[in-house]
């Protein structure tokens, strides 16, 4: 019994969608669609003294038409300040310490980075080592990609080799469910309730917010908080 996730890369993503990638035993980077402006793709949040704040990767994006993995990064500086903002603002976080060093490599090599893509994938290879993820990520660009919305996902997924699709559940707004069943794959939508509450710096508590937030305030112990600790394969 197989099972595939397929989404596209976020930047910094939540602890929810570590758990998608997590709970499958192949995750398919999903960029070759069209770039949305003001989403997850070149984005996120992370809490401040002040409240919320977004990090935002500057990317010149020509036309309605680009692909995720066609849009680039228009001001390098980006990686510095993104670092440096997260740097004050998780620096008395309990476990920020111990992953500073890390993180402050990471984001000096992606300083070097010219697509978005790339960027978002290194930081979630390097966070699912943190969190003790080992699911295959793959590229969609591996697979022969059909027309029609739900006709590539079934695709990716009969060419992957899997039995059941787990997705977000933001997707029942438009897969047709009955081609999964006609093809006996299983789907599967992901539950985003039931989280506990874990250490955060700045009341209110918020769970929507990148998961750095969680890896800095609970270290070792971040994936308890999550739902794949009681998924694990």
């Amino acid at each position: 019994m197989k099972k595939t996730a397929i989404l596209q890369s976020n930047y910094i993503p939540w602890k929810g969608y570590f758990d998608i990638i997590a709970s499958v035993d192949e995750f398919i980077v999903y960029d070759e669609v069209q770039y949305t402006t003001r989403d997850w793709r070149n984005r996120n949040i992370i809490k401040t003294p002040q409240g919320p704040l977004w990090l935002s990767i500057p990317v010149v994006s020509k036309n309605s038409r680009q692909k995720i993995n066609q849009i680039k990064v228009s001001d390098q500086s980006w990686a510095n300040t993104h670092w440096e903002t997260i740097r004050r603002n998780y620096t008395k976080a309990p476990c920020f310490a111990k992953y500073k060093n890390q993180f402050e490599s990471t984001y000096k090599e992606l300083s070097e980075y010219e697509f978005l893509s790339e960027i978002n994938l290194r930081l979630i290879k390097e966070i699912n080592k943190i969190l003790g993820i080992h699911t295959q990520i793959s590229d969609s660009r591996d697979y022969n990609l059909k027309e029609g919305k739900t006709e590539r996902l079934l695709q990716l997924c009969i060419d992957s080799g899997a039995n059941e699709y787990v997705s977000g559940p933001a997707a029942k707004e438009y897969i047709d469910e009955k081609l999964f069943r006609d093809a006996k794959i299983s789907l599967t939508w992901m539950d985003y309730n039931g989280y506990s509450e874990y250490r955060q710096l700045n009341k209110p508590f918020m769970h929507g917010v990148s998961v750095l937030d969680l890896i800095f305030n609970e270290g070792d112990n971040a994936a308890s908080f999550m739902k794949f600790a009681n998924i694990k394969k």
